[in-house]
């Protein structure tokens, strides 16, 4: 056997010991301890601000919050209502093949929830369109204690929007068709 050839096996033989002995020391520690590339980048960005409170405040007015679950906010271009009435839900609801939802009174929602509660109920995801819950489960964990710790503090105020209606069950008061129409035809 040449000299070569003799390198290019030991240099094999040490490639797979490396890796088995890589598997083996990775086999034994939790799966847990060491965040995933996505949970690590998510959790390096977050909004800056003075304050937690403005931070969340800031991921209200940027996300949309308001569009959905302050009645009136969409309709005025953000122009009203005041903030002292943000975030109370609206009985305007939206429908689609996923039946009728409506905007949660999130004033309400976030006083019966500790912070953790809070997180794991963005993380999960859960809910009907229209609410953006890829959006939210992509934020930072920092960034989604601001929003709580702007919530929070707001105070209950409003009431509790209507229950979502299954797909077939007309709604009794407005809602918002999401559904695509298909342009006329032209004879």
């Amino acid at each position: 056997m040449t000299t070569h050839t003799y390198n290019i096996r030991a240099h094999a033989a040490f490639i797979v010991i490396a890796c088995a002995l890589a598997a083996i020391s990775g086999c034994s520690k939790p799966a847990a301890t060491a965040p995933t590339e996505a949970q690590a980048a998510r959790e390096a960005l977050h909004v800056a601000a003075t304050s937690q409170i403005d931070a969340g405040r800031y991921l209200v007015k940027i996300g949309g919050c308001n569009d959905c679950h302050t009645p009136g906010f969409a309709m005025t271009n953000g122009a009203s209502p005041a903030e002292a009435d943000w975030l109370t839900g609206d009985s305007v609801g939206f429908s689609g093949p996923w039946g009728v939802s409506y905007p949660a009174n999130l004033r309400q929602s976030v006083q019966n929830m500790e912070e953790e509660q809070f997180l794991e109920m963005a993380r999960a995801g859960k809910g009907r369109p229209p609410m953006p819950w890829p959006s939210l489960m992509a934020m930072s964990d920092k960034d989604l204690k601001s929003i709580y710790a702007y919530i929070k503090p707001l105070g209950p105020k409003g009431e509790t929007a209507p229950a979502a209606l299954s797909p077939g069950v007309e709604p009794d008061r407005p809602h918002i068709r999401f559904i695509p129409q298909m342009p006329a035809r032209k004879s």
